[in-house]
C-alpha cells in the first residue's frame, strides 16, 4: 500500500479544500503549468515533511506536476488534515501521516529524502539511517529549531549533504520571526478561513 493514513472516504473534503488552493494561489499554479510542460523534477525523488494541509499539499501537487515521484508526511501529527492526506492518497501520491499519530507511528511515517520542518528528517538521517544520506542532493528547512539544529551540526563538520534555511529569508523572518506571530497563528487562520 502507498499510503497510511485514517479514512481514505474522507478525500473529496480535501480535493475541494486543494482545488480552492489551487483558485487562490496564482504564483503555485503558473509554476504547475511550466513544471507540467517542462518536467525538470523528471527522475527526482522528493519527500515532504510538512504540515500537512491543503496548501501543502498542492504545492505537493506542482512537484508531482514537474515529474517528481513525491512522499509526503506531516511534520507535526497535530496540524494533519486527514481529508487532505486522504485527497492525496487517493491521487496515488505516497502518504505516510495522520492527525494524532503516536511517537511510533510518527517516526514509522517519516521519508528518507526531505524537505523538513524541525528538523526530524535531518537528524534522523544523520543518526539512525546514515546509508541513505549518499542518496540526498540537499534540503530545506523552514524553522529556527531546525536551523539551529544544522548550523551545529554544520559546526560540527557532521552535515552531510547542504540544506537551504529557509527561516534566515528575510521575508520569513521579518513575517514569521521578527513580528513575532508565530506559525500557529497564521495556521490557525488558515485552517479556519480554508
Amino acid at each position: 500500500m502507498n499510503y497510511d493514513i485514517r479514512d481514505i472516504s474522507l478525500a473529496p473534503s480535501g480535493h475541494r479544500k486543494i482545488e480552492w488552493v489551487k483558485n487562490n494561489m496564482p504564483l503555485l499554479s503558473a509554476l504547475e503549468a511550466d513544471f507540467r510542460a517542462e518536467k525538470p523534477f523528471e527522475g527526482i525523488r522528493i519527500s515532504l515533511s510538512v504540515h500537512l494541509e491543503a496548501k501543502t499539499a498542492y504545492l505537493c501537487k506542482v512537484l508531482a506536476a514537474g515529474g517528481a515521484q513525491m512522499s509526503v508526511t506531516g511534520s507535526n501529527s497535530l496540524s494533519t488534515q486527514d481529508d487532505v492526506a486522504a485527497a492525496l492518497a487517493e491521487d496515488g501520491m505516497k502518504v505516510f501521516a495522520y492527525h494524532g499519530a503516536d511517537d511510533e507511528e510518527y517516526m514509522r511515517h517519516m521519508p528518507n529524502i526531505i524537505i523538513d520542518d524541525g528538523g526530524d528528517l535531518v537528524g534522523m538521517l544523520h543518526e539512525k539511517r546514515r546509508d541513505l544520506a549518499s542518496e540526498v542532493l540537499g534540503g530545506c528547512e523552514e524553522t529556527t529549531t531546525g536551523v539551529i539544529r544544522l548550523k551545529a551540526m554544520e559546526r560540527e563538520g557532521i552535515l552531510m549533504f547542504p540544506m537551504v534555511a529557509v527561516n534566515d529569508a528575510k521575508c520569513k523572518h521579518l513575517f514569521d520571526n521578527r513580528y513575532g506571530t508565530g506559525q500557529s497563528v497564521w495556521d490557525s487562520i488558515m485552517r479556519n478561513t480554508n
